[in-house]
C-alpha cells in the first residue's frame, strides 16, 4: 500500500476512533499487512472475518479499531469477534476460500510501546486525548514508517472456517415492551413472544 493510501486510511482510523494514540496506527498497519499476506482486499461487506484476541482495559486495545479501519470488518457487520486473550494478535479469515493468517505484534515491541512516554502519561491518569502532539505525532510517524519485520509477525493457519448464516430480515413486537425485535431473537412464553431483554431480565409480565 502505498503511503498516501496509507495516511488516508490513518485520517478515517483517527475519525473514527476519537483520539490520537500509538495502538491505533499499529493496528492499522497490521491489518493491512495481514490483507496482503491473504491476498485479499478490503471487505464491503462479509468477504472477511476479524477474530481478535485483543480485551478490554489493558494498554494497546485501541490497536482493534485499527485493524477494523483496516479490513472493513465491523460489529455492525458482525464480521468482528473477539476472545478477550489480552493479545496484541487477530486473525483474518477469507471465508469464501476458508484460509487465514494469524498477525501478531512481536513481544519486543509490545515492550517499547509499554515503556513509551504515551504509556507513561496514560500510566498517571492523562487522557490520551489530552496528551499533546508532541508526544504522540513521533510515535505514530515511527509505527508507519518502521518495516513490518520489526514490529509484526504474521503466518498462515491451519483451519480457518468460519460459517456465515443467511441473514434476518423480519422482524415483530415484542408483546411486553412493544419494540420491535428481529424474529430470531424472540421468544415464546406464556406472555406473548418476548424480547429477551423482556423474558430474561425481569420485565416479563410487568
Amino acid at each position: 500500500m502505498e503511503r498516501a493510501e496509507l495516511t488516508e486510511l490513518l485520517r478515517l482510523g483517527f475519525v473514527f476512533h476519537g483520539h490520537k494514540c500509538p495502538a491505533m496506527p499499529l493496528g492499522l498497519r497490521a491489518g493491512v499487512a495481514a490483507m496482503r499476506a491473504l491476498g485479499v482486499e478490503r471487505a464491503k461487506d462479509k468477504e472477511l472475518h476479524v477474530i481478535s484476541e485483543t480485551g478490554k482495559g489493558h494498554a494497546g486495545a485501541c490497536f482493534l479499531d485499527g485493524v477494523m479501519v483496516a479490513t472493513g470488518c465491523t460489529y455492525g457487520k458482525g464480521n468482528v469477534e473477539k476472545l478477550y486473550y489480552n493479545k496484541l494478535a487477530f486473525t483474518l479469515v477469507d471465508v469464501s476460500r476458508q484460509t487465514g493468517v494469524r498477525a501478531s505484534i512481536v513481544p519486543h515491541f509490545v515492550e517499547q510501546m509499554l515503556r513509551s512516554p504515551f504509556v507513561k502519561l496514560r500510566r498517571q491518569g492523562v487522557a490520551p486525548q489530552d496528551i499533546s502532539d508532541d508526544v504522540v505525532e513521533p510515535l505514530i510517524e515511527r509505527i508507519l514508517s518502521l518495516p513490518e519485520e520489526e514490529f509484526l509477525r504474521i503466518a498462515p493457519i491451519s483451519q480457518a472456517q468460519v460459517v456465515r448464516g443467511a441473514g434476518v430480515f423480519d422482524a415483530a413486537p415484542c408483546d411486553c415492551c412493544g419494540e420491535m425485535v428481529f424474529v430470531d431473537k424472540l421468544k415464546d412464553t406464556a406472555k406473548g413472544r418476548l424480547c429477551l431483554g423482556c423474558a430474561e431480565g425481569g420485565k416479563e409480565g410487568a
